[in-house]
Parts: C-alpha cells; sequence; structure tokens
C-alpha cells in the first residue's frame, strides 16, 4: 500500500494490551469504564475498543452524539455549560447528562428530569504537572465546591462526578486523595446510585499496582452501594500509534535542522500547548544530533532534539511515537498544511485507510 505523509498509524495489537487492562479492571473492580472522547475520537476503532469498555463520555453535544452513533452503549453527556438547544437534543440520546453547575442544573432539571442525572464536583484535591490542566487550581470553574447546595441538590440527582486527575501514575496520591473524596462526602454517596471518578489516571502504564488500584476501587464502591465508572481516554490509547512524517529539507543554524512535512500546531498540538519533545525511539550509539522541526510558519514548531543512529536525508522516515491522545482530535488546517491521513494496522497486520483528506476538506472546513 502506498501511503503518503503525515499519517497516523493506530495499531490495533497495541491498542488491545491496553484495552486487556481495562477488561481486568473491570472484571477485578467492578468498575465502568467510559471511553472519554475528549481524548481520542478515531471511530475506525471503535469496534475493537466497545468490545472491552462500557461506552463513551463526552465533553460536548457532537461527542455525545458521536459515541452514541458509532460507539454505542452508555453515553455520558458532560459539558462545562449546555445551551437550551444542546439540552433538547442531547436528552434524546445520553443516559447520564452531567451538568457542571447548579445553576445549569436548576435551569434544565425540567428538561432532563426523566434522564438519568449527575454533578461534577470540585473536591479541592487533584493531581496535574500542568497548572494548565489542574481541575482543583485557583478559580477553577470545573465542579461544584459548596457541600450544603450539593445536599440540597440529592433530591434531583442521580450521581456525581470527580474529576481530579491528569496523567497521574501515583497510586498513592490518587488512594488518597480518593480518602479525602470519602470523607468529605460520604453522607452525599450514600444517597446517591453512581460516581465517576473521572479520568487522567494512569493504569495502564507499566509497573502500575493494579491489583492495590482494583482492590481500593472495590472497596470504595462497596462501601456507599455505588456503581463507579472511570472516565479513561490517554490512558486507553496510550503507545498505541505513531505521527509517520518525512523529512523534506536539512537546514544549518549552529546545528542541523530536519524539517518535516508535519507540525506540532497542526497535528500534534498538545507539545506545544504544554512545552513538551516528541517522543522517538531511541537506537544504542545514535550519534546524529538534529533538531526535528515542523514546517509551518511558526518559529517554535519544534518537535525537539534527538539524535539518530544513521544521517537522515531527504526522504527519511521519521516516526513520532505515542500519537494517540489529544492529537487526532485536535488536528486543524493551520497553514493550509495537509491533515494526515488515519490509517490502522489491523490485528492480522494488513493496513487500512479509514480517513484521508484532500483540499475540498479544507475549503469546506472553513
Amino acid at each position: 500500500m502506498n501511503l503518503i505523509t503525515p499519517y497516523y498509524l493506530i495499531d490495533e495489537n497495541k491498542l488491545l494490551k491496553n484495552l486487556k487492562v481495562v477488561k481486568y479492571v473491570r472484571e477485578s473492580s467492578g468498575a465502568r469504564s467510559v471511553l472519554a472522547l475528549k481524548c481520542f475520537s478515531a471511530w475506525a476503532v471503535f469496534g475493537l475498543m466497545k468490545k472491552y469498555m462500557d461506552g463513551t463520555t463526552s465533553s460536548s453535544l457532537y461527542e455525545a452524539r458521536l459515541g452514541y452513533e458509532k460507539f454505542g452503549k452508555e453515553v455520558h453527556a458532560y459539558s462545562v455549560a449546555f445551551s437550551k438547544d444542546e439540552i433538547n437534543e442531547v436528552k434524546l440520546f445520553a443516559d447520564k447528562i452531567i451538568f457542571n453547575s447548579l445553576s445549569q442544573l436548576k435551569l434544565f432539571y425540567h428538561d432532563v428530569r426523566k434522564n438519568n442525572i449527575g454533578i461534577r464536583v470540585n473536591p479541592k484535591v487533584s493531581f496535574s504537572c500542568f497548572d494548565l490542566a489542574d481541575p482543583a487550581r485557583r478559580y477553577s470553574r470545573l465542579g461544584v465546591i459548596d457541600k450544603k447546595e450539593l445536599r440540597e441538590a440529592l433530591p434531583l440527582i442521580n450521581g456525581l462526578m470527580f474529576h481530579f486527575n491528569c496523567e497521574n501514575d501515583n497510586f498513592e496520591n490518587l488512594s488518597s486523595n480518593i480518602d479525602i473524596i470519602s470523607h468529605e462526602y460520604g453522607d452525599l454517596l450514600k444517597n446517591l446510585d453512581w460516581v465517576s471518578l473521572g479520568g487522567g489516571i494512569y493504569f495502564t502504564k507499566e509497573g502500575y499496582p493494579l491489583e492495590k488500584f482494583c482492590k481500593k476501587i472495590k472497596s470504595f464502591s462497596e462501601k456507599f452501594s455505588v456503581q463507579v465508572y472511570l472516565e479513561p481516554g490517554e490512558t486507553v490509547v496510550t503507545h498505541s500509534a505513531q505521527l509517520v512524517t518525512k523529512v523534506l529539507d536539512i537546514v544549518h543554524n549552529e546545528t542541523d535542522i530536519a524539517i518535516l512535512d508535519a507540525s506540532t500546531e497542526a497535528h500534534m498540538l498538545d507539545l506545544l500547548i504544554y512545552r513538551l519533545s516528541a517522543k522517538i525511539k531511541s537506537s544504542p550509539g545514535a550519534r546524529f544530533k538534529y533538531i526535528l522541526a515542523g514546517r509551518s510558519c511558526l518559529a517554535g514548531d519544534i518537535f525537539g532534539t534527538f539524535k539518530f543512529k544513521s544521517p537522515l536525508k531527504v526522504g527519511s522516515l521519521v516516526r513520532i511515537q505515542d500519537a494517540a491522545g489529544y492529537s487526532m482530535v485536535k488536528k486543524n488546517w493551520f497553514n493550509g498544511l495537509p491533515m494526515p491521513s488515519i490509517v490502522i494496522k489491523k490485528r492480522d497486520g494488513s493496513l487500512d485507510i479509514a480517513r484521508s483528506f484532500r483540499y475540498n476538506d479544507f475549503v469546506n472546513n472553513l
């Protein structure tokens, strides 16, 4: 198959490795897992994913509708703020509607009273390496803080969502924060049917104490007689995809700079937002150093500095690792650069071009 770079390459076998961990957590803890579509919405692999997951969770009407139409199973519909028109549509296919504030709950309760309703809570504890992504940062607008108001709203709701982690691979921190939630909100939890502990828990990481994690979740569930939900996104798709690029030019300014046919701004935006370097597989004995740069006009469109075993040249392929989470959902048409195709490497090794983009897609996007 003649694949034109750049393209995202999703490997089903690598994805399956993570999904089997999700299944183990479900069977061992009783927690249900709903895919966080804000992180990954490439529905070409939903057929595989839904065999191991319980549904989807969203941050907007469109994501909720996508989960309903392409994934099926449970649909959790959350938004920082719904409009009246959005509520009228989302209530038709969402199993659970989760409001970010009590004012939104009161405003739309009459419209959704026949649905299963939840409220997002800000427990004032969190885990994040970045202030930008910290759900409990100062002045956070994400979730309700006032426990007195939550208690008054109990007759209107069925569950609570605590989304307080961002790439948390520290079990001890998670365990401690779950204990805080148990202590601070226990009297509320006992009156509810379900609790979501949100996403951002990196339980598929190599060496993560899964047994302790499952025991903790199961104990929490049994203590309050609630169904626990997890909302994994990146932990489900981590290490399952690459952004395959090609060197278009090599320039020199004190050091060698390889210009790729991709862009951080357009194709891996999180690298730019969080000032991270891309991940490239290292080779023993690598000694040829290059700055890998994108081809947008942005001066800071840089993937990072890396060493290679052999010199790069025009036409060399460069594979950027861990390119599934927050990449395809954030890709954009900055500079009118070609949008990467989405290619699936099936479990039998065959390749399938799930989506490709052309000039008309660029034009119609505007």
